[in-house]
């Protein structure tokens, strides 16, 4: 039974049709989500309009939980296209496979890739900050100029945190912070810091990096003091970060652009140490960038930008080296006057409970506990109940996720979908949470699709099932076809008798039929059937020895029939890779000689 027809109408026009109408209480600020998974309301959303305009949340940001292939990343896609077209910038910061980079290319935004030989990111480079610090000048100036030099710090201290698998010491952190000033004093203005010229200053030691080390003139106790510092940066040189990070920027951020998206899905999966470093400084950077815009919108120089930040795959980073929590919370706490909401991506609280110390599962969990909105996709109930500690859930919400975490049905020859996929539970601190469910238009479809690399092989599998079907159904029309012609081998069933015609369609390699002695390419087109003279003694001669042994008498072969008759295949107009049948094709010219005589071996020789 097909479902009712879902009318709506605004209260006004309601009120006329239906005197008892009512509103559904389902929020209607914000991008349009999808519908109310009970009463089929509309739901919008999004951190920036729910803090700014609806007021419900005190905090623009996001975070996401969900088991992988649920449609977490898409239910994000669809905010950053709903926000675009209201001005919002959408900037997705380490995009790793890519999801997101399709839709910025569509906005007109700017996809920057980060790799090895793809392209890098020098965490020395002050970037969009330096820029807004030299035009703003004045103590405004100089104020944004530290708080670059404090990014750019943090940074390096993270890419040290990630090779040693240990955070630094409070001492080196002096130390690099005091190297940095050195440099930058002698190189020209716009001219950034690399790596390699921190090394240098290390080993020259001038007085006011000594200085902070305490070695008091002793050249050994300052050698004690940097040698480990020294070590790190130069495994992150020479290991396996230091093409990445130790040259200039190859791209920087366009500050104009309307979208931008850092793609890192050139890192391979296992090269977990650099991913979690380049997810790092993409964040790095494109925060720095936000500073940047609102530092020159205070001072009058630009217009006041709102920005959108997917910060996905959260538990990379997290689980890269301990203490990197503390890198991460540095460089995401966001002050709610900059105009900047954030979306958190990961799937499940084991993520944070994985790190190494107390302190450090207590900080991850507060990326949860200072959301503004939760969205959960389905999760298992282990899940949602620890979820429901930090997070608050009722007995009823924690069954209604955790039934969406269940597998599809074992359906037979059908494309079914996890229960759970496109659906999603809003959380808003104490309020009930609100059941949606997200379909995705065709644009949509077309621009994001998480699965790309699986796209083409199941593409190939449909391909060469329809193949196989049709070529199956076909050699069944050929060999009844030929059981009705006189002179034909008696049983010849175009493929289906097993064992026949192992000589005649190899020579057709291009066109055999797989399983029919032939080659493996599923293609057997009108050409080849036609060239294929039925009846011809080299095939029979050469035929698989079980079909058809050495010595048959050549039984059925009518010279009539095997020098004027050949078969043509009746292919689909519609669909050139399905057959409809067979039709025979008299040949004007017979072969002189052909089906004329016997074998001496028993068969008849053309």
């Amino acid at each position: 039974m097909d479902p009712p027809t879902m009318w709506r109408a605004t209260t006004v026009q309601a009120c006329g049709l239906w005197p008892f109408a009512a509103g559904s209480g389902a929020p209607m600020t914000g991008v349009p989500l999808g519908q109310h998974l009970y009463t089929g309301a509309t739901v919008c959303g999004d951190p920036l309009s729910w803090f700014t305009r609806a007021r419900y949340i005190s905090n623009p940001s996001l975070f996401m939980l969900g088991m992988p292939g649920l449609g977490k990343s898409t239910l994000v896609n669809r905010m950053l296209i709903g926000l675009s077209a209201t001005g919002v910038i959408p900037l997705v910061l380490g995009d790793l496979k890519p999801d997101y980079a399709d839709t910025v290319r569509a906005l007109g935004g700017q996809v920057i890739s980060i790799g090895r030989g793809v392209g890098g990111i020098n965490v020395l480079d002050p970037g969009a900050m330096g820029e807004a610090a030299r035009k703003i000048g004045g103590k405004a100036g100089k104020a944004l100029a530290a708080e670059t030099h404090g990014r750019v710090l943090n940074m390096v201290a993270a890419l040290i945190t990630i090779v040693r698998g240990r955070p630094m010491d409070d001492h080196e952190q002096s130390v690099v912070s005091a190297v940095l000033h050195h440099v930058r004093e002698r190189i020209p203005p716009g001219r950034s810091v690399l790596l390699p010229e921190l090394l240098r200053v290390l080993t020259e030691g001038p007085d006011q990096v000594r200085a902070v080390t305490l070695d008091r003139g002793d050249d050994a106790r300052y050698r004690d003091a940097v040698d480990p510092l020294h070590r790190s940066l130069l495994g992150i040189l020479d290991g396996p970060l230091g093409d990445t990070f130790a040259s200039e920027t190859s791209t920087r951020i366009d500050p104009g652009a309307p979208a931008v998206c850092i793609d890192i899905s050139r890192i391979g999966e296992a090269d977990t140490q650099l991913t979690a470093a380049a997810m790092l400084a993409a964040w790095s950077d494109g925060l720095g960038a936000v500073a940047a815009s609102h530092a020159l919108a205070d001072a009058g120089l630009a217009p006041r930008r709102w920005f959108f930040t997917v910060l996905d795959e959260l538990w990379r980073p997290l689980r890269a080296a301990s203490g990197i929590v503390d890198r991460i919370d540095a460089l995401t706490r966001l002050n709610r006057s900059l105009g900047l909401g954030d979306a958190k991506i990961t799937h499940t609280l084991k993520d944070a409970e994985a790190l190494a110390s107390d302190a450090d599962r207590a900080k991850a969990r507060g990326f949860v506990e200072r959301a503004g909105m939760v969205v959960c996709a389905g999760l298992p109930r282990v899940e949602m109940e620890e979820l429901g500690r930090v997070v608050g859930l009722s007995e009823r919400e924690i069954d209604l996720v955790s039934s969406w975490s269940s597998p599809p049905g074992w359906a037979a020859g059908e494309r079914e979908e996890p229960p759970g996929r496109g659906r999603f539970l809003i959380k808003v601190g104490g309020r009930p949470g609100i059941p949606i469910r997200v379909a995705i238009t065709d644009t949509e479809r077309g621009l994001h699709n998480t699965n790309t690399r699986w796209a083409a092989q199941e593409q190939r599998v449909e391909q060469v099932a329809r193949q196989a079907a049709a070529e199956a159904a076909r050699g069944y029309e050929i060999g009844q076809h030929a059981q009705q012609i006189p002179g034909l081998v008696p049983g010849y069933g175009g493929g289906l008798v097993q064992g026949y015609g192992g000589a005649a369609l190899h020579e057709y390699d291009a066109g055999a039929v797989p399983g029919y002695g032939g080659g493996p390419i599923p293609v057997y087109d009108a050409a080849h059937v036609a060239s294929y003279t039925a009846g011809s003694p080299r095939g029979h001669e050469q035929g698989h020895p079980q079909g058809h042994p050495q010595g048959h008498p050549g039984a059925g072969y009518d010279p009539e029939h095997t020098s004027t008759l050949r078969l043509r295949a009746v292919l689909d107009p519609q669909d050139p890779g399905r057959g409809q049948g067979i039709e025979p094709v008299p040949r004007p010219d017979p072969v002189p000689g052909h089906g004329a005589a016997r074998n001496p071996r028993g068969r008849r020789a053309g």
